[in-house]
């Protein structure tokens, strides 16, 4: 079992992925971000940080996904708070002209490598839930994110995921309280394990 879980910066990934991880015996698999050197610039000035902290962000994933090729390390199964596509969005969003091309290159050698999750869970919110998020979670740098940022990542998250090829669950957020109720807890942890249970039950094409 390999579940992943996105969705724009604030929107409740790391706690979502902590409940699931929890309920269902599996690994909690969380993204490495206050450890990239390059980020606090980058918010200070994209243009000049954007490629830094993508290659750092592409590699630091692709290190901890790769594991993933072999399921017999994870007897649990893993509920990762992020999905390796995550690296593109974020790419496609802030680099351009050489430094795309080239990223692009390099984001294409590695994604074949890392396996598909049997789940992905795309969670959305209201950009004033978002930053409200953000605001309480008190990471210094984030302070400095604007909200047209998220609101254009957003769009780009919407355009990924509006064709995504695989087992995908879309989940409005802001009516739930993962964090808190357990009745929120129970209920999402039950959509998912139908989820993951139509997908082994469901027969393959011949």
């Amino acid at each position: 079992m390999y579940i992943a879980i996105e969705g724009v910066i604030g929107v409740g990934k790391t706690t979502l992925a902590r409940l699931l991880a929890e309920r269902l015996g599996a690994e909690c698999l969380l993204e490495v971000v206050e450890e990239n050197p390059f980020l606090p610039l980058f918010y200070q000035d994209p243009v000049r940080y954007g490629f830094k902290v993508q290659v750092f962000f592409l590699l630091s994933r692709y290190k901890q996904l790769l594991p993933l090729a072999q399921p017999s390390l994870f007897t649990g199964g893993v509920v990762a708070d992020y999905l390796f596509d995550k690296d593109a969005i974020f790419a496609a969003m802030n680099l351009s002209g050489a430094e795309w091309e080239l990223y692009n290159d390099l984001y294409r050698s590695l994604a074949p490598k890392i396996p598909t999750p049997d789940l992905t869970i795309y969670l959305r919110a209201p950009l004033p839930v978002i930053l409200e998020r953000i605001r309480r979670r008190g990471r210094v740098f984030e302070k400095q994110i604007e909200p047209e940022y998220l609101a254009r990542l957003h769009e780009f998250y919407e355009h990924h995921f509006a064709t995504y090829p695989h087992a995908l669950w879309v989940l409005e957020t802001q009516d739930f309280n993962f964090a808190e109720l357990e009745a929120d807890q129970d209920w999402v942890v039950r959509q998912v394990q139908a989820r993951l249970a139509q997908k082994t039950t469901t027969p393959s094409a011949p």
